[in-house]
């Protein structure tokens, strides 16, 4: 669904599988108890990229402005993290995203289009855990290469990039090597098997680096990341849907979804949409770096929610 720690910590956090929230006790979340959330609070995680922050932090301040106690517990980590997390109630909701998920959870699963993944994924969910309504928003793991690299091998999709893999570093976050639709799906659908995979982050400050830099020379990047568009990369096209329709989606602990939960996420997914999103995370990446809950409550504001 969207990305990442700047820097050499979300790399260790992302390969060690650990919270950057830290945290004494033991607790890898952080918390004062290191046990569950309150009964009458929400506990609001992320994942460690500024997209899954920013959502997050949208469905805390949405949450606040409806009387709902809310605590926050962001920048977790990938999802081999957070989701256990949720299961065991140290967090009680995050924002996910359809497709991934599904495949998370469905490694044998085949569905595409946008209303056939949510189908499937509230079908295949853990006993305990549930999701809201799918926004419009839609974000996706893509194979970004330079327009140089692009202009090389004439190159506009993934499939027009495969006789050339073996020739070029792909870099990316660390479980993007064993994700179905990571390198093992570029192998399967397209033959493309690149001489080396480089574990960096999810899309953020090392992998835009190396990409800039040609220690890569293609890259997974999230199709919102204004990185793209400000570097003039190319997004390659992926014509046998190797990347599934990634929709942005509450992912709830099933007991904390009362009505006045459901009401008030189910109103801000109907309200984000794509073109919504893309300018948000610009915002937040912009030159003044502007804290991602006033990007928020800015955007709140502006749509009445």
């Amino acid at each position: 669904m969207n990305k990442t720690v700047a820097g050499l910590v979300g790399l260790l956090v992302a390969t060690l599988g650990l919270s950057a929230c830290g945290g004494s006790g033991g607790n890898p979340l952080g918390g004062p108890s290191g046990g569950q959330s309150p009964s009458d609070t929400i506990t609001v995680g992320s994942a460690n990229f500024p997209e899954s922050k920013l959502i997050a932090e949208i469905y805390a301040a949405a949450l606040q402005a409806k009387g709902v106690k809310v605590g926050k517990q962001l920048n977790i980590g990938s999802r081999e993290t957070y989701l256990p997390a949720l299961k065991d109630g140290s967090i009680d909701l995050i924002p996910e995203y359809t497709g991934t998920l599904l495949q998370y959870e469905d490694k044998e699963a085949t569905a595409t289009s946008s209303d056939e993944v949510y189908a499937a994924l509230k079908s295949k969910l853990p006993s305990g855990l549930s999701v809201l309504d799918k926004s419009a928003a839609e974000d996706k793991d893509a194979v970004v290469v330079t327009k140089e690299t692009a202009d090389k091998y004439n190159a506009k999709s993934i499939a027009d990039l495969a006789p050339h893999c073996k020739e070029l570093v792909l870099g990316g976050p660390p479980e993007f090597k064993t994700r179905p639709d990571g390198v093992p799906g570029l192998e399967k659908r397209y033959n493309c098997t690149f001489s080396d995979y480089k574990s960096l982050d999810a899309g953020s400050t090392l992998t835009q680096t190396a990409l800039k830099q040609g220690t890569v020379q293609a890259a997974d990047i999230f199709t919102t990341d204004p990185s793209i568009t400000n570097n003039g990369w190319v997004v390659l096209a992926d014509p046998k849907n190797n990347f599934a329709a990634q929709n942005v989606v509450p992912l709830i602990n099933t007991k904390k979804a009362s009505d006045t939960v459901k009401q008030v996420l189910n109103a801000v997914s109907a309200k984000l949409d794509t073109e919504t999103l893309t300018k948000l995370n610009a915002k937040v990446a912009g030159d003044s770096h502007p804290d991602p809950s006033k990007v928020a409550a800015d955007w709140l504001a502006e749509v009445h929610l």
